[in-house]
């Protein structure tokens, strides 16, 4: 049976720990596996321009071994675009970038940045790669995606998780009426962005969106369970949330 709402599991942080001692260990690619097999739908891995965690090595290992879909966050420019190209995953989900941030702020620009994403956009939906947006659940963003033709979009969560209380509930709002609005449109709609187990559910619960993108949250509760213990209870979370 097919799951209302899909799981991407962000592999990232495997590879910051990784990268720490400048060893092979331990393997983002076992890690994507691990979590397909606990119920993951999907794996994403951004390559980030410095290369922080996730290598082109990586990239081209999982594009091999993966039997799921690979979802590559990517900034917008030439360099990424040829790398997209060059292993065609499922999904390219662009994303803006600063080399001098620790993790993605905020959404991407794209009604700023239009001009810029129409050939990018273009080329990989030619090449048969989903393209999806990272951008704020702001109806100007939703409208740039709109006329880029993008075919999904991924609602920053971010800032919900940072807030509390009657300042979260106008978040939750202000994320759901933005996918509403993008699903009218014919867009499919994603989340992510500092999802937990006690954060999830309201997210979850929003009917438009079919697909979350969760990692830090994932790899460090591995720390403690497992991977696949963390996988499947977020699946778990989620699906209650249906």
């Amino acid at each position: 049976m097919t799951r209302p709402l899909r799981l991407g599991v962000n592999i990232d942080h495997v590879a910051t720990v990784r990268n720490a001692r400048g060893s092979g260990y331990p393997d983002p690619v076992r890690a994507a596996l691990l979590a397909a097999e606990a119920g993951a739908d999907g794996i994403t891995a951004h390559l980030r321009e410095d290369r922080r965690h996730i290598t082109d090595d990586d990239i081209a290992r999982l594009s091999e071994a993966l039997t799921i879909p690979l979802n590559l966050e990517m900034a917008a420019t030439d360099e990424m675009l040829a790398i997209a190209l060059r292993h065609r995953p499922h999904a390219a989900c662009i994303v803006p970038e600063r080399r001098e941030e620790r993790t993605t702020e905020g959404g991407l620009d794209a009604a700023g940045q239009h001009n810029q994403l129409v050939p990018l956009v273009a080329e990989l939906s030619n090449a048969r790669i989903r393209v999806s947006l990272f951008i704020e659940p702001d109806p100007r963003q939703i409208e740039a995606a709109i006329h880029l033709r993008a075919p999904a979009v991924e609602l920053h969560t971010g800032r919900y998780c940072e807030l509390e209380g009657d300042a979260r509930d106008a978040e939750l709002r202000r994320i759901a009426d933005a996918a509403a609005l993008a699903a009218k449109n014919g867009i499919e709609v994603h989340a992510g962005h500092g999802l937990t187990y006690d954060n999830v559910g309201p997210i979850a619960a929003i009917p438009q969106v079919r697909e979350l993108n969760i990692g830090h949250f994932l790899i460090g509760e591995a720390m403690f369970v497992g991977l696949g213990e963390s996988v499947r209870r977020m699946r778990a979370e989620m699906d209650a949330a249906r």
